[in-house]
């Protein structure tokens, strides 16, 4: 089986985009999604990520997201990763091959969802469906045990050991995990994407090429620049910036999946002001709370942000 090649670099700091949607609709909003973009790519990310979990994949027709893919990569100035999960394998080759259509820089693959199912299911299932794309885009290992089937270090293993996937973005936040993929990565080089902001400095700090950050698709400033600081070399810098997105993150936490990325994008001006659910009063009271505090701290990060990109231009 051919090893994937990518065109375009897979590292730094890849912004995982919500999907505006048309009020009172599951429709997606294009003109918002434009201008969100652009938002996002004037914050200098590495790259984009459509429709992974804060993209809501689940909650849209497959006819609009193609279309969105389609629309979204052709005025992209940075490599675009799209996920193509589906509860089936049919139904993934069938996203995979629309997709392919578009200038993408490579596929995210979970496994099948919602059934359970076991290593050497889920072994065959990612052997197949990289038969089936044959070599013709680059492959990752999505791995998000939070919502679905999670991928054993052991099939991880097998699977970059075979050159069939490029690399794994790992959203697990297993500790474990991550010294057993820093292990791997030095014997055998992959495309390594930490997927969970609690560990990424930790990741990047052991080698980790970068991350796909819900975060960086409300806060794109803050995850670009504690990037950069890693990359740098400076440690202090680096826990200043990582101790402002730990206190993001303890709010992110308290709310169901996307709901505090998007109220921060909100805060931003960016049209993503709707939620899979109703708010139920307790909820309603949290969510307050959390703009109030977003008030004090987005304009403290963004400033800090600023002060350290202008620094670095110096």
């Amino acid at each position: 089986m051919p090893t994937p090649k990518s065109p375009k670099p897979i590292r730094g700091v890849f912004a995982a985009l919500a999907t505006p949607r048309r009020s009172e609709s599951n429709e997606i909003d294009t003109a918002a999604f434009f201008d969100y973009q652009d938002a996002i790519m004037r914050a200098e990310v590495d790259g984009l990520v459509l429709f992974g979990a804060t993209g809501e994949f689940v909650h849209f027709d497959i006819s609009d997201r193609m279309q969105a893919v389609s629309l979204m990569t052709k005025r992209s100035r940075v490599p675009v990763l799209v996920n193509i999960s589906h509860s089936t394998l049919d139904g993934a080759l069938a996203l995979a091959e629309s997709t392919m259509n578009s200038d993408i820089a490579g596929l995210l693959v979970m496994p099948p969802y919602f059934y359970r199912y076991s290593d050497e299911q889920i072994l065959a299932f990612f052997e197949q469906f990289a038969r089936a794309i044959d070599g013709r885009t680059s492959l990752f290992l999505y791995n998000l045990p939070l919502f679905t089937n999670p991928i054993s270090y052991r099939v991880i293993e097998a699977l970059l050991g075979s050159g069939a996937y490029a690399g794994i973005k790992d959203s697990s936040g297993d500790r474990e995990l991550l010294r057993q993929l820093h292990a791997l990565h030095a014997r055998n080089p992959f495309v390594w994407l930490a997927g969970n902001e609690c560990l990424y400095v930790k990741a990047r700090q052991a080698g980790a090429e970068g991350t796909i950050s819900g975060v960086a698709g409300a806060v794109p400033e803050l995850i670009v620049a504690i990037d950069r600081a890693v990359a740098a070399g400076a440690p202090e810098q680096t826990a200043r910036l990582n101790g402002l997105l730990m206190e993001f993150l303890d709010w992110l936490n308290r709310f169901p999946a996307t709901v505090a990325i998007k109220q921060t994008a909100v805060a931003r001006g960016w049209k993503l002001n709707h939620s899979a659910f109703p708010f139920d009063t307790g909820t309603a009271r949290d969510v307050e709370a959390f703009r109030r505090w977003l008030n004090e701290w987005l304009p403290r990060v963004l400033a800090e942000c600023e002060r350290i990109g202008a620094a670095r231009v110096q």
